[in-house]
């Protein structure tokens, strides 16, 4: 699943596809201080521990979103995390308001919208399913980007590994998955394909993180009326607020500022793969945290959906690295 990042310098569609999630910094994981590539040293162990880090602070916000559903319901949850991740960022940022032409705004408004629907999607569906199902079923949308737009016959082969562990999650038929918690999730990796380009083409266009600031607050505003009527005032309890304001931590701002370092020195292509983590890390979530055992045939799902992800991304990063790519 996932959610926006720092601004970047992505060569469009083909950089975005190659970031599984957060994908408009990928262009500035391709390139180290001054625009040097990064050397051997910084592809050390500590921007990999950082994003791995990310990923679990992404999962398990996730996990205690869950847990206060029931308090607000899925899109109360959605709103407490855009508006106070928003207003986090607004401070730390201080992004500009002049001096943007109208495709900029376009574009972040675009890249908001993404990210809103994107989330209400997404904390529908594991309001429904377990949260490893959910983001197993989620990642899709990003390994279909990843196909279409390196246009090479052996991404079909990902791509039906893919579909094979969709079929295996669901049992053949998603008999033991509520069809519309699925329907939920698969409609969240639709947009997380689309917060994919949008967020690459805000990176390009904004300078630091200011593109990010003002695209999450176009998402909560997005999400906030659907918020208030299904929670109401419960949004406004203090306990409420102060969980609401932990999976805001967890999931947008946290995780942001880690992947921040971690790209100045990843290459692209690690990043990707490592963001292939993100359904295994949502199971071992669900299964820490909320008790949601995965069978045997459910585990082996998820690892095909991995391995599927990686073979893409490593597949467009191979094709780079030929001559005249």
């Amino acid at each position: 699943m996932k959610d926006a990042q720092s601004a970047g310098t992505g060569t469009g569609a083909q950089a975005g596809a190659a970031a599984v999630v957060l994908p408009e910094a990928a262009g500035v994981a391709a390139q180290g201080p001054g625009g040097a590539p990064p050397s051997g040293a910084r592809r050390s162990l500590g921007p990999v521990a950082l994003v791995v880090a990310g990923g679990l602070s992404v999962q398990f916000g996730a996990a205690v979103a869950v847990m206060l559903m029931p308090r607000a319901g899925a899109l109360g949850v959605v709103t407490l995390r855009l508006v106070l991740a928003a207003l986090v960022l607004f401070v730390v940022c201080r992004p500009r308001l002049r001096g943007h032409s109208r495709a900029d705004w376009a574009t972040v408004i675009t890249f908001g919208a993404a990210m809103g629907g994107m989330n209400m999607l997404f904390y529908q569906a594991v309001d429904r399913i377990p949260l490893g199902a959910a983001v197993t079923l989620e990642v899709l949308g990003p390994l279909a980007l990843s196909v279409i737009a390196s246009r090479r016959l052996v991404n079909l082969l990902w791509a039906a590994l893919a579909l094979a562990g969709v079929v295996l999650l669901g049992g053949g038929g998603f008999d033991r998955l509520d069809p519309v918690g699925a329907a939920f999730a698969l409609a969240a990796g639709g947009m997380w394909a689309a917060y994919i380009i949008f967020s690459a083409r805000t990176g390009r266009r904004f300078p630091q993180a200011d593109g990010l600031a003002l695209a999450m607050g176009f998402g909560a505003l997005l999400s906030l009326p659907f918020g208030l009527v299904e929670a109401g005032s419960r949004l406004f309890v203090p306990s409420t607020l102060v969980l609401g304001l932990a999976v805001a931590l967890m999931s947008s701002v946290l995780p942001y500022t880690l992947e921040l370092l971690a790209l100045r020195r990843l290459p692209a292509a690690t990043f990707a793969v490592l963001m292939s983590l993100e359904p295994a890390i949502a199971a071992a979530a669900g299964f820490l945290v909320l008790s949601q055992a995965l069978s045997p045939a459910e585990g082996l799902a998820i690892v095909l959906v991995i391995v599927a992800s990686m073979g893409a991304v490593r597949t467009q990063a191979a094709g780079k690295r030929a001559p005249g790519a």
